[in-house]
């Protein structure tokens, strides 16, 4: 495979984009290998966190507060950005770059301080930026000669190691993720035919989250695919306060695929698009930029000088389709696959909890979210939603709906506290009511001891004085920062300035029912005091 010529422009426009940005105003060094497009999972064990695992969402979060029109700001270069694509599809090259300066443009002017979430955003944006104008100029060239259909198994000693470490300590996830893979592989392969794809890609999402669809890695990778948060909606993936479409596993394996036919022809075969897909296809254009020689016979010449866990990442799949391809020969006895999932859909106009709807249906509540794991609260949105729900309870979940009360979600948000000398995990928790668990969850922290003066911490529920209940290791959704639960509702902490009046508004309640729920006399608030709000 030779190196194509514009990789000469697409590094001048890295370049030139980071040249800026570590001129722009409270810049600070960055790694951006770290952010750019896809981010490695974890290993299976300890690689694939289950959804109890906590990562806020940067829409939910609320923090200190950023310069007035940055969120105005970061919402332009996304319209932007998607009207750029539009106009790619369309074959309008021109109008595609001018739409991809403009937001550049925007971007310059957002203002980020280092340690805010926005500023991890906006650089996010810029590498997304460059991925996209590289991807215009790749549209100008003819395509890579190359065979589409194949995926080449070579057996080697990289391979091997692979190999032997799903043939023992990680047997059981091997088999485990096998098992489940029958539950959306069906699906998975009739996408790939229609884009015209090697069936065997099917196999990726064992490697990658063992076929779990609400799969989070330390990483910020999310879903079957372990999209974060910028690929993925670079491709569509909406994420709201309600869903996440990273989560969803038709949806996500549509996105899957568009990005995978983009790596593929922009590399030529499928060994180096997949290396791409797990560590960003600009990190790999490095790599071969680098090289003494002017071309590339395979994926395996520049396989020694990839980041260890992207040069994993291909001998692991090829291991995984060895395995599967002859069980028998590697000392496998692989499971019975589940049976594929099948439903029929309904829309639904209001916000309704899908416990309350399993329960009016006589349906197990797990069945639901397993339908539906994009639901970020197992709760339908308050827009109108296509509910999945099992095969001949469309109209029946029609009927029912009528009698279910409205749901409004709890907010999610966190504040942040600085580490001091002395402190530890446990003081922490106690100060801000909350426990070591949940901050931990907060934080990704892996060893609740190892915490260091200076160490900026989240806290959950500081930002708006809810009181996090008590960590029992449920099975929370994803970026759920938990409240104590009464009854269906949740206690709030009254701070000062807040009013009877602007609490109805935030809660979708009248005063009076407040003030019922709550046996006041009188409209008077003290901070400190705690209202019980109920939803229904």
């Amino acid at each position: 495979m030779r190196v194509r010529p514009y990789f000469i422009i697409v590094i001048m426009l890295a370049a030139l984009l980071a040249l800026n940005f570590a001129c722009s105003p409270g810049a600070q060094k960055t790694t951006v290998p770290k952010t750019t497009g896809r981010l490695p999972a974890e290993e299976p064990g300890a690689a694939i966190n289950p959804i109890e695992t906590s990562e806020p969402a940067t829409e939910m979060v609320k923090t200190e507060p950023e310069a007035q029109d940055s969120p105005a700001q970061t919402e332009e270069v996304y319209a932007l950005i998607q009207e750029a694509q539009a106009a790619l599809e369309k074959g309008e090259l021109n109008k595609a770059l001018n739409l991809l300066d403009q937001a550049y443009s925007v971007l310059l002017r957002i203002e980020a301080p280092p340690e805010s979430d926005l500023y991890q955003e906006k650089n996010d944006l810029r590498i997304m930026l460059v991925q996209k104008i590289q991807q215009v100029y790749a549209f100008r060239l003819p395509p890579p000669i190359s065979n589409h259909k194949t995926i080449p198994l070579v057996e080697n000693s990289w391979v091997q190691r692979e190999i032997n470490s799903f043939q023992t300590g990680e047997k059981k996830f091997f088999e485990e993720a096998y098992r489940r893979a029958g539950l959306y592989r069906p699906m998975i392969i009739e996408e790939l035919k229609k884009a015209g794809l090697p069936e065997e890609l099917s196999w990726l999402p064992l490697i990658e989250s063992g076929y779990k669809p609400r799969a989070l890695s330390r990483a910020r990778a999310l879903g079957l695919w372990q999209f974060i948060a910028s690929t993925g909606y670079r491709y569509g993936l909406k994420r709201d306060k309600f869903i996440d479409e990273r989560m969803d596993p038709v949806k996500s394996t549509r996105a899957a695929i568009r990005y995978l036919q983009e790596l593929h022809d922009f590399f030529g075969d499928w060994s180096t698009a997949i290396a791409a897909y797990n560590c960003g296809e600009i990190r790999v254009q490095n790599v071969i930029r680098a090289q003494k020689i002017d071309y590339l016979d395979n994926f395996w010449d520049l396989f020694a000088n990839l980041p260890y866990e992207t040069a994993r990442y291909v001998p692991r799949f090829i291991a995984t389709l060895l395995i599967i391809e002859n069980p028998e020969k590697y000392g496998f006895s692989l499971p019975q696959p589940e049976p594929a999932l099948v439903y029929e859909t309904v829309v639904i106009q209001k916000p309704t909890r899908l416990p309350a709807l399993a329960s009016r249906l006589g349906l197990s509540q797990d069945l639901l979210v397993q339908l539906n794991p994009e639901l970020r609260h197992d709760s339908t949105p308050n827009y109108e939603y296509e509910l999945r729900v099992p095969p001949g309870y469309a109209e029946q979940t029609s009927a029912c709906l009528s009698e279910l009360p409205s749901w409004i979600p709890p907010e999610a948000v966190f504040g942040w506290h600085t580490v001091r000398s002395g402190e530890t995990l446990g003081l922490i928790a106690r100060r801000y009511r909350t426990t070591i668990q949940a901050i931990a969850r907060l934080n990704n922290l892996k060893n609740t001891r190892l915490i260091y003066p200076g160490q900026r911490l989240k806290i959950p529920g500081r930002a708006q004085g809810l009181t996090p209940a008590e960590d029992d290791g449920g099975s929370a959704p994803v970026n759920q920062v938990r409240e104590e639960a009464v009854k269906e509702g949740l206690t709030y902490v009254v701070k000062a300035g807040d009013t009877l009046y602007q609490l109805s508004r935030n809660f979708g309640l009248s005063v009076e029912k407040i003030k019922k729920d709550n046996n006041l006399d009188s409209d008077i608030l003290v901070p400190g005091q705690k209202l019980v709000i109920k939803t229904n």
